[in-house]
């Protein structure tokens, strides 16, 4: 399904160098494959494109009477809980076009008070995600969701219309579910929040905006028997022990560039899984992304001659789903007249042909990973894909990359500015 090119990779590692190591490349992805290491606990996400046909008809089932009941859905969720869901959607033409809007990913009002205004006069059902149900962002914009959701049907009338995606035994929000009556679907607990696309965190979501979630769970599927072989042919693998090699050799730096303004939050969730999967001990490339041709015209000249640190991998589709042509002129003032007739698609092929070329000269090691085209399958086997070449990074790196302590630092600090009790 990906197509890997290393492009000028063994310009900056040595290639024998490589070859040696990629045993222990090949050790690492066993390690988890047999459930051992640190955050052994946490690798339920291997399990999930696996799962039970039951559990998949009953996501579809609760997405379309979330279509047929309401006019939006608006899901509640910050991180792992909003990032794989919002990325499909964006990324993938959908069935049925049914808005989702995404809530709780920040403190702003000025957001959150746009939001609640595009919900007057709609029928609109709540999906909230969070293991716990006290997270501050999600909380805080649940509550106000919910007090629009009263005002709208009142106190009696909003049972149906709250899911709530959570913990499957204890928690602060499974206990308001089980109190009020809410639907309920389970987040597995041996799956944290940003390897958490493919169990109804992601899949919930997907399904109300009509992405066949069957789709997704395929290519996922495929991608898993294809990644998880032991030998040397394992792009994941051979993928995880090029970044770790650059790192070691001070690349500080993994851009992820895409010419599919489409991917864009594929991107972003990328870099939350390789940010707080990697970033540890002093340890971890800074992962960053671009959209081009458009940052091209705002980072394009730090990429071709800023600081070397920097290891640029191209996510590109091959062929577009839909494509256009350049229309013709007459008075041609533009000079745009040698495109007349010829695809957008093909042009924006050259633009990232061009730009690659154009950064190898310029000193970077690129990675190109490339799909057929930006499908259900083709995006869900992106997931596991990246899912595991984060995974065998971590393990290489040395760290557990199923944990985040360093993310409860700003909380402990915020709470106490807030004046949080016991805080």
């Amino acid at each position: 399904m990906i197509t890997f090119d290393t492009e000028n990779l063994f310009s900056y590692i040595d290639k024998d160098d490589f070859q040696r190591k990629l045993p222990v490349g090949i050790d690492a992805l066993d390690s988890l494959l047999k459930r051992e290491g640190a955050g052994s606990e946490m690798l339920g996400w291997l399990d999930l494109p696996d799962a039970p046909e039951s559990e998949i008809s009953n996501i579809i089932d609760t997405g379309k009477r979330i279509q047929d009941e309401n006019d939006c859905l608006v899901v509640v969720g910050i991180g792992g809980s909003y990032l794989g869901a919002r990325a499909a959607i964006e990324a993938l033409p959908a069935d049925a076009a049914f808005p989702v809007y995404f809530a709780g990913n920040n403190l702003s009002p000025g957001y959150h008070e746009r939001l609640l205004s595009k919900l007057d006069g709609k029928r609109f059902s709540v999906c909230v995600i969070s293991k716990s149900g006290t997270t501050t962002e999600p909380a805080i914009a649940f509550r106000l969701l919910k007090r629009k959701l009263v005002e709208k049907y009142g106190a009696g009338g909003i049972r149906n219309r709250i899911i709530a995606v959570t913990d499957p035994h204890s928690g602060a929000l499974r206990r308001m579910a089980a109190e009020n009556g809410w639907r309920t679907f389970a987040i597995p607990g041996n799956v944290g929040g940003r390897f958490s696309i493919l169990s109804p965190v992601g899949l919930l979501p997907c399904a109300a905006a009509g992405i066949p979630v069957a789709g997704l769970l395929s290519g996922a599927a495929s991608g898993m028997d294809t990644y998880k072989r032991k030998d040397e042919t394992n792009i994941a693998v051979r993928y995880a022990l090029m970044r770790w090699l650059l790192h070691e050799k001070g690349t500080a730096i993994e851009v992820l560039s895409t010419f599919h303004p489409e991917l864009a939050l594929f991107c972003e969730w990328w870099k939350q899984l390789a940010g707080e999967s990697e970033g540890k001990e002093g340890k971890g490339l800074f992962p960053a992304s671009t959209v081009m041709t458009t940052d091209l015209h705002s980072l394009g000249q730090l990429l071709q001659e800023g600081a070397r640190d920097i290891l640029e991998t191209f996510l590109i589709s091959a062929v577009p789903l839909r494509d256009m042509t350049v229309p013709a002129e007459e008075s041609d003032l533009d000079n745009l007249n040698y495109l007349a007739g010829r695809s957008l698609g093909k042009i924006n092929q050259k633009a990232f042909e061009g730009t690659r070329a154009a950064h190898i000269s310029g000193g970077l090691p690129v990675i190109t990973l490339q799909i057929p085209s930006i499908t259900p399958d083709a995006v869900g086997n992106l997931f596991v894909f990246f899912e595991l070449v984060v995974a065998v990074t971590g393990r290489l790196t040395g760290v557990n990359p199923f944990d985040q302590p360093g993310v409860e630092e700003y909380k402990s600090r915020m709470f106490k500015l807030l004046g949080k009790p016991g805080a």
